[in-house]
């Protein structure tokens, strides 16, 4: 035997011809017809969405739990960031073709965002993978439905501007696994959008003003960086670089905790960043050996994750003006799998680490996971990424009718791409076809689910004022 053969066997996979995936997919219209999408009907026994939200709050930090109340009460819209387990529960039950794929699992059009590939190159991609799960494909294509009806309504839309917005939305999904179902499997992985493909894309869909905003963007997104991270969370304190305190929204771990608890958590910390770098390829542990852990702090991040565990974690290489920032996240169980199924993968880090590098074209080179035992002594797993790199995060609320309108279809589109690296991009665009019915039955889901978003809300509006949920965000938010 030689010596070069992996000792771990390749998984056996059944593969069937193009026509017989296609066949799959034209089939599945018996199972699920397309126009039966449109619906969504409240159950009679559907649970009390509130309920949801205390179930995850009863697993988060107890004093950061009102911030994420609070910050879900401001509007529709980040009501429904925060509701992606609600949404789950929801969708379980719903028709679907049988086709799954790897899930982000909260695909609303904030979590597709301009970012950096490791070749230092600006993409659009998606962006959040802490709900990643094998699932029904269409799950994702709803909740991002769902998401543009909503800000539309946020933005003044009338019916037939939401409508049109969400047609484009799912055609450009259509017809990109079109495209796909057509390739070859290294032409899938390969695909991406990156900032020339972005103009490309955009620059029959937007008119001047559009075009000026993309470009502004996109540089702004270049200048999301390390360094501006360092700049603007970092202060000097008796001549060495620290975490700026903001709290409750960033606490550096000196102002946390007593001596002796946070020297423990310190060092538990330590090893972490130490550990988790197992987890990268070798030359990327190279590179991180090369940095020494200076400070750490914890911090508020998102709506959906407020309350969950999340460190910021200050590394210097060369010098005190050599940065590396990297954010330590907690992952629990995805609110998708008490409805798909639990994860093959035992630590939850893990999981959204392998869903991230399967959905993604390009991931952070620091991106790994690990486990980390509280001073409370419960093991919790993480995922490590750098906190910011090139992030640029798309403003609904600023966008004209065309200019959502062409997000929609760029989300899309990327939603797409991301499914036919890990789902059957034959039989899904089978199942599709080339006409509009799949679309128009979007549509009508969109519509009903925002009505639905918008009662969840006000129960919770409803449930801060009568006292039943504390909401409270502190005023340096």
């Amino acid at each position: 035997m030689s010596a070069y053969v992996s000792t771990t066997a390749m998984r056996a996979v059944p593969h069937s011809t193009p026509e017989e995936r296609a066949a799959r997919g034209k089939q599945a219209r018996r199972r699920s017809p397309r126009s039966q999408h449109a619906a969504y009907r409240s159950s009679p026994d559907r649970p009390d969405p509130l309920a949801i939200l205390e179930a995850q709050s009863a697993l988060r930090v107890a004093e950061l739990v009102p911030i994420r109340y609070s910050r879900m009460t401001e509007s529709p819209f980040r009501f429904y960031r925060g509701a992606a387990a609600i949404m789950a529960s929801d969708l379980a039950g719903s028709p679907d073709s049988g086709i799954t794929v790897q899930l982000c699992g909260d695909a609303h059009l904030l979590n597709f965002r301009l970012l950096a590939s490791p070749e230092r190159r600006l993409m659009f991609d998606i962006n959040d993978f802490d709900e990643t799960l094998p699932g029904p494909w269409e799950w994702d294509v709803k909740r991002l439905s769902a998401s543009l009806v909503i800000a539309g309504r946020a933005n003044g839309l009338d019916d037939s501007g939401r409508a049109r917005i969400v047609a484009s939305a799912v055609r450009a999904y259509r017809e990109a696994m079109r495209g796909f179902a057509g390739l070859g499997n290294l032409d899938i992985w390969y695909a991406k959008i990156d900032a020339d493909r972005l103009e490309d894309l955009t620059a029959g869909q937007l008119d001047a003003q559009g075009r000026k905003k993309l470009a502004g963007a996109m540089a702004k997104a270049r200048g999301r960086d390390t360094l501006q991270a360092f700049g603007k969370l970092t202060e000097l304190v008796d001549g060495q670089r620290m975490i700026r305190a903001d709290p409750p929204l960033l606490v550096p771990i000196a102002d946390l905790m007593p001596d002796v608890e946070r020297g423990e958590l310190e060092e538990r910390l330590r090893r972490l960043v130490a550990h988790y770098g197992q987890t990268l390829s070798s030359d990327r542990r190279a590179l991180l050996e090369d940095y020494r852990l200076a400070d750490m702090a914890r911090k508020v991040v998102g709506v959906g994750s407020v309350g969950t565990r999340c460190w910021i974690l200050l590394l210097l290489g060369r010098d005190g003006r050599d940065p590396l920032f990297l954010q330590a996240k907690e992952a629990d169980e995805s609110v998708l799998a008490a409805h798909v199924g639990a994860s093959r993968y035992r630590n939850q880090g893990e999981r959204v680490v392998a869903g991230q590098r399967l959905m993604q074209a390009a991931s952070d080179i620091f991106l790994g996971w690990e486990q980390l035992e509280g001073i409370d002594g419960r093991q919790r797993d993480f995922y490590i990424r750098q906190l910011r790199d090139w992030k640029g995060i798309a403003m609904p609320e600023t966008m004209s009718p065309r200019q959502l309108r062409t997000f929609g279809e760029l989300c899309g589109m990327t939603l797409a791409r991301a499914h036919a690296r890990s789902g059957d991009r034959i039989a899904i665009a089978a199942y599709l076809g080339s006409g509009t019915s799949f679309d128009r039955a979007l549509v009508g889901f969109a519509e009903a689910y925002a009505d639905q978003n918008e009662r969840d809300h006000q129960a919770l509006v409803e449930a801060v004022r009568d006292g039943r949920l504390p909401a409270e965000e502190p005023a340096s938010a």
